[in-house]
């Protein structure tokens, strides 16, 4: 992976983290301020993902997405809105680590 890519992915799963954050405290679209830095985030968040997908399989760029972005969504739900996960749950989080883990050390896709 370029190093332009690494950092477009890391920001795009930081902003999404951060939308998704702020899609909860948006109530439904009911409060405007959380309601626009959801939707602002998304924008910015996939237009951050566009930049890797052209050095990098889409599968293996969703694949880290989607699991950094369940992970850290976890844990600011469980600091920010008190959402508490039990042991499956941790577990399961686990392996999604131990799958991003393989593909980023391993995997001959994305180009080391």
């Amino acid at each position: 992976m370029n190093k332009e890519a690494i950092i477009f992915l890391g920001i795009a799963i930081i902003v999404e983290v951060i939308a998704t954050t702020a899609l909860k405290s948006s109530d439904s679209f009911t409060r405007l301020i959380p309601s626009v830095i959801s939707i602002a985030g998304y924008c910015i968040a996939f237009w951050c993902l566009t930049i890797p997908m052209r050095s990098i399989p889409t599968g293996v760029i969703y694949a880290i997405w989607s699991g950094a972005g369940i992970i850290l969504i976890g844990i600011v739900g469980w600091f920010v809105h008190g959402q508490k996960l039990d042991l499956p749950a941790m577990l399961g989080m686990g392996l999604i680590i131990a799958g991003v883990v393989i593909i980023n050390l391993f995997s001959k896709s994305i180009g080391h």
